[in-house]
This record gives C-alpha cells, structure tokens and sequence, in this order.
C-alpha cells in the first residue's frame, strides 16, 4: 500500500534555491515520488510512497526554517499515483499574482470539518469554493457559489466584480487541501470583509473525517495526480483524465466521439492544434512502448 502525503506551510525561505537539492535527494533515495514546490513563501506539494519514506521526507521537512508545526493530510493508494518526483522552485506556492497577500499575516477563522455543516448551514453565510471551474464540476459542497475561474489568479477580479452580492454576509471558503484559502481569506480580510471562514484540511480533511450520511458534500473531490479523484473516506472515485487538458472525464466520457486517448476529450477537442496534436500522440505512443517494456513513461 502506497502511502500519500499532502501538505503545504507558509514561512520564509530566505533561500528556497539551497533547499531544493537535499530535497530531491532524499526523495530518490527513498522511493518518493511527487511534486514539492518551493518558493520564498514557503512550500506545498503532494508526495507518495513508502510509510518509512513518507515519515523520512516529513522529519526532513519539519526540521527546515520555520516548519517544525507542519501539517499534513494522507490517504493511500494501492499503486503509484505518479510518475516520477518533481522539486521546483516558484514565486509562489499557490499562484494568486497579489503580492500583498501574506498568510503569514493573518487568516479567516479555522472551521474544523466536524463544525463546518453547522456554519454553511447558516442564512446569512455565502459559502464560495476557490477551485477552478473543472475541479468544482465533479464535486462541491451544496448551496456553494462556483466562481467558474480557470486559474486562481482570476480570483480577484471575480471578487471585485461580485463583492456587492455579500453585503452583510459572512463569507465561508473551501479548496482542496487548504492552501488556497489561506491566500484567499487573507485577501479578503484586506479588502474589509470582517468575518472570514475557512475549512481547515480543506475538503480532503473533511472527506476523512466527515461520515457520508452527515456529510453535505455531493459528487467527488479531484486530485492532481492518477487517482484524479476521491470521495468519502478519501477512496479514488474511478474517473480518468484526459492527458491533453488534464480535465477530469466519466467513464461514458471515454465513449464519445471526440476522445482519443491521450490526444483530446470532449472538454478539450476544439483547443488545440493539429501540431499539439500530433505531440501528444507521439506521447501516447510512446507511454504504449515503455508499458510493453514493463516500465513507466515519465509523461504518464
């Protein structure tokens, strides 16, 4: 069983540069795979493997500058759900482009799942989801407001033309893992809204800890790696993805006429072009080699 860490924390890494290479070292050495992200802001990513690796990659987090109080999320997965380990450095942990935002700052008021029901149940409560529009079609919570944004960057032009629908109301906010709303509620805290809530753990916390027969969850949370997505319990929900767009797909999805595996979906038919297209069908071919040869394509 392969064990799968999420986990961001945001402190200051005077230089993120230095802490890449031990890092992506460990990672190889223990099996991991994933993706890290380090910026001056700090880091956040999702990693996989052994318990004994995982445990050996979170002890060696904690001990950098300011991050002894991390803390993560895990699920498992009976496979590898990545390909390969990735270590990049980024301007941003999460990219919001709003230089004045600082979590570090402050933040809304942290909901535990097992008191959020009670919160977004309220009247005067709007509740938004700081996902991209793909992510908040396969799963929210309900009564949610969808932003319909494709980047978290878009975020707040949306809120600058949609702030007058919240007058007097208390504004709840959610995302994947938490991350966003920490960048997110520290925004809004700027822009004067004086109560500001967020789901601590993100959904992914709340998906584990919430029993489905009390959850006001509906549908599947996506995940940026090959389980694509998970429901209660934090199982994968069986969808695929289309390795063009990297949108989430049904199973009857792969039945239409506009899929062809690895090269488009119907999501994404009319958006590339034909040269695109021809890339991606020499990535797909070969992924089938390396599948017959019994290894893993890194583009996989």
């Amino acid at each position: 069983m392969i064990t799968i860490a999420a986990l961001y924390h945001f402190t200051r890494f005077p230089d993120p540069a230095a802490l890449r290479a031990p890092l992506f070292a460990l990672a190889e050495a223990q099996g991991i795979k994933g993706s890290l992200l380090l910026a001056q802001e700090g880091i956040n990513g999702t990693i996989a493997g052994s318990r004994s690796g995982i445990d050996a990659m979170l002890a060696h987090i904690r001990a950098l500058p300011g991050c002894a109080d991390l803390e993560h999320k895990e699920s498992h997965a009976e496979t590898m759900p990545f390909g390969r380990m990735k270590v990049r450095l980024k301007r941003e942990i999460v990219t919001m482009g709003q230089p004045d935002v600082d979590p570090r700052a402050r933040v809304g008021h942290y909901v535990t799942p097992t008191d959020w029901n009670a919160l977004i149940s309220q009247p005067d409560v709007a509740v938004i989801d700081t996902r991209n529009d793909y992510e908040v079609a396969i799963g929210t919570f309900r009564g949610a407001i969808d932003p319909q944004t494709t980047s978290f960057r878009d975020f707040p032009a949306w809120w600058e033309a949609n702030k007058d629908r919240f007058h007097n109301k208390r504004i709840a906010m959610f995302c994947t893992g938490g991350i966003r709303c920490e960048k997110s509620t520290n925004f809004l805290l700027a822009q004067g809204v004086e109560e500001v809530f967020h789901l601590k753990g993100g959904i992914l916390k709340y998906l584990d800890d919430m029993p489905e027969d009390q959850s006001l969850w509906d549908g599947q949370c996506y995940v940026f790696d090959q389980r694509v997505s998970v429901g209660h319990g934090l199982v994968p929900g069986g969808l695929a993805t289309c390795h063009a767009c990297r949108r989430p797909l049904q199973p009857e999805d792969l039945s239409r006429p506009e899929y062809e595996e690895g090269v488009c979906c119907h999501h994404c038919a009319n958006e590339y072009s034909e040269a695109d297209r021809a890339r991606f069908r020499e990535r797909m071919h070969q992924m089938r080699l390396a599948e017959t040869r019994g290894t893993r394509h890194l583009g996989g």
